[in-house]
């Protein structure tokens, strides 16, 4: 499916119409491929902790995510969380949100700063 010139001269000319049936096509399957694209972000940011004030651009999201892994790495690293805490899923979610909730606000990472 490339462009290339002597693709043209190998296959036979396609009609209008197909040309037509193609481009509907492609773009049926463009749609198919943002939506199962923004179906994964929103996945995302579901599971992302966010504060009441963003509104995340996909970039952001991306961002904040390897960022929220780096965080939970460190947590997990340095043992914040006991044996106890760890065991019910909701308590431990509950918790590493609002950690990293406070991680972000103490100047840790900011939204602004995530130019590159």
């Amino acid at each position: 499916a490339g462009s290339g010139g002597s693709e043209a001269s190998s296959s036979p000319a396609l009609s209008f119409e197909d040309l037509q049936t193609q481009r509907v096509m492609a773009n049926i399957r463009e749609r198919q491929r943002t939506q199962s694209l923004n179906e994964a972000f929103t996945s995302l940011r579901k599971i992302i902790p966010t504060l009441p004030s963003d509104k995340l651009s996909k970039i952001q999201t991306l961002k904040l995510a390897a960022r929220y892994i780096d965080f939970l790495c460190q947590v997990l690293q340095s043992d914040e969380l006991d044996a106890r805490g760890s065991s019910c899923n909701y308590v431990a979610h509950d918790r590493l949100s609002y950690a990293f909730s406070v991680w972000r606000m103490g100047g840790a990472w900011s939204l602004s700063t995530t130019s590159h």
